[in-house]
């Protein structure tokens, strides 16, 4: 069993930049792939960027690519997202999520373990 903790969100103006952390438990952090989604209001949850248990592979999705940097430091069970550039359209409640299986994926069942979100609001 793996909980994750997700910290970081807030309110940023647009082009600003915000660096969300996921602390996770356990022993075999390193082992997990880790991946960050995100749920705007009114839309489903979508993929935002993930990376394999040993941090050799990255994944984004279109709109974030070249903004958004996954990263991971596997001696403190954690996991980052540095977003920069936000615009407005990043607004949405970002989850941090865990698969035992070690695979990077994009899909919502590729995950095990989820944490609770945190919010991120960018303003105009």
């Amino acid at each position: 069993q793996v909980q994750l903790v997700e910290s970081g969100g807030g309110l940023v103006q647009a082009g600003g930049s915000l660096r969300l952390s996921c602390a996770a438990s356990g022993r075999t952090f390193s082992s997990y792939a880790m991946g960050w989604f995100r749920q705007a209001p009114g839309q489903e949850r979508e993929f935002v960027a993930a990376i394999s248990g040993g941090g050799r592979w990255k994944y984004y999705a279109d709109s974030v690519k070249g903004r958004f940097t996954i990263s991971r430091d596997n001696a403190k069970n954690t996991v980052y997202l540095q977003m920069n550039s936000l615009n407005p359209e990043d607004t949405a409640v970002y989850y941090c999520a865990a698969g035992e299986l070690g695979r990077v994926g994009r899909t919502e069942g590729e995950y095990d373990y989820w944490g609770q979100g945190t919010q991120v609001t960018v303003s105009s």
